[in-house]
């Protein structure tokens, strides 16, 4: 099974907020998902809800491909955890 983390859109129209979410990448965009890793709110530009930073790492470490905007979220989620620790 491939495995994928994305985004998937919630919300009402023009304005959108997304979970982050592990589902297989055979399923559709809103389907069923394996696991939730956190929100993101593109209006506020910033992730709402804590990340789940260690299951995103565990997820990576079981062949998970995360897509490039998750990536990038994640990115700004542990430099900034990384500062304030």
């Amino acid at each position: 099974m491939a495995v994928a983390i994305r985004l998937t859109r919630f919300g009402g129209k023009k304005k959108p907020f997304y979970r982050i979410v592990v589902a297989d990448s055979r399923k559709p965009r809103d389907g069923r998902a394996l696991e939730v890793l956190g929100h993101y709110d593109p209006r506020k530009g910033a992730e709402k809800g804590g990340l789940k930073l260690e299951r995103f790492k565990y997820w990576l470490g079981c062949g998970a491909r995360p897509s490039e905007i998750v990536q990038k979220i994640f990115k700004k989620a542990s430099a900034g955890r990384g500062a304030a620790a």
